[in-house]
């Protein structure tokens, strides 16, 4: 499987695949006998089983900062590829009705598995002219507002809300913040406190900052196994703690950050972490989506079941508790 895109730490798996590529081509051309195509697709099953424990191995014990780079993947599953996967008869809602469109924040209603949903969810872009278009996932304040005006929408007709969350952080341009980036943001965490209608969130890749959070003020909230989530980039963390920003304080600012999924999970900051396929989500995006549509399912299915007030009170609740801690005694000297 050849890539022209390599992680430092997957180059054992990378080596690995080479072999396994070559043996096949060697099984494809070998001639009648028995013997040479018997061990030659002996040795391609031994290859893929060693490649198979070599991956289990390297993401089982990834560092925070690996981690951040697996969430980087360029072939990493992105929100448009989740709807066009798990949803059905998806119609894209365009617009902030005040500016203009932001391709960085995808709207739009379609089916989920038994439920209609809007779907909101951050953009890269895959080619560089899309990732230009799209601020390689930094929505403008149109973008937010755009969202906001859509989950309203659903809200009125009844229809629960999922959004997906691939985001290094809100653009944090000139024009972004003359046209008032953090207002925009700010409004959208007030407003989604008290949508009357269920909420669910995925963080898929990156969730950066508020740009995260301005469409993550859910009742659920899940993390892909290989995301990251957290106040701010490790290099952004770097660059104010450390005044530079490379491989060593990048690490060391993604360890402080707490910034993984399992970290997340632990402090109570996400509900629950949607196990990825082996090596990652952009191995198979298939089975990636078909995790999250399993977990997204099975969430509207309970949320859709308490009455409006209720939903409301317990995604207070749930945001209140964040950050609780206990204060103990001063030591006795």
């Amino acid at each position: 499987m050849s890539s022209y895109y390599v992680l430092e730490f997957e180059k054992p798996v990378v080596e690995l695949d080479k072999q396994i590529e070559q043996t096949e081509l060697e099984l494809a051309g070998a001639g009648e006998g028995e013997g040479e195509r018997s061990g030659l697709s002996k040795r391609v099953s031994e290859l893929r089983a060693a490649r198979d424990q070599t991956l289990a191995a390297l993401y089982s014990n990834l560092s925070a900062w690996e981690v951040v780079r697996v969430a980087r993947h360029p072939k990493r599953p992105q929100s448009r590829d989740y709807i066009e996967t798990i949803c059905k008869d998806f119609v894209e809602l365009h617009g902030d009705r005040r500016f203009g469109d932001d391709p960085a924040m995808v709207t739009g209603f379609a089916r989920l598995g038994p439920h209609k949903v809007l779907v909101v969810g951050h953009q890269k872009g895959r080619t560089t002219s899309e990732k230009i278009a799209c601020h390689f996932g930094c929505a403008h304040p149109e973008g937010y507002r755009k969202a906001l005006l859509k989950m309203q929408l659903a809200e009125k007709l009844g229809v629960p809300i999922v959004t997906f969350v691939d985001t290094p952080g809100a653009y944090p341009g000139l024009g972004a913040e003359q046209r008032g980036q953090a207002e925009a943001i700010a409004v959208n965490l007030r407003e989604m406190s008290m949508l009357r209608t269920p909420i669910v969130t995925v963080v898929i890749g990156e969730g950066g900052s508020g740009g995260a959070l301005g469409i993550a003020v859910s009742d659920r909230v899940s993390m892909l196994s290989n995301s990251w989530y957290s106040v701010i980039s490790p290099e952004g963390c770097a660059a104010i703690l450390w005044k530079a920003a490379n491989e060593q304080t990048n690490l060391l600012a993604a360890t402080a950050l707490k910034l993984t999924a399992s970290d997340n999970l632990r402090l109570g900051i996400v509900d629950s972490v949607i196990a990825e396929p082996l090596g990652g989500a952009h191995r198979d995006g298939r089975a990636t989506a078909r995790s999250v549509e399993a977990w997204i399912v099975d969430q509207l299915s309970v949320l859709k079941r308490l009455d409006k007030q209720s939903l409301v009170d317990a995604r207070y609740a749930r945001f209140r508790k964040l950050g609780s801690f206990l204060e103990a005694d001063a030591p006795s000297v």
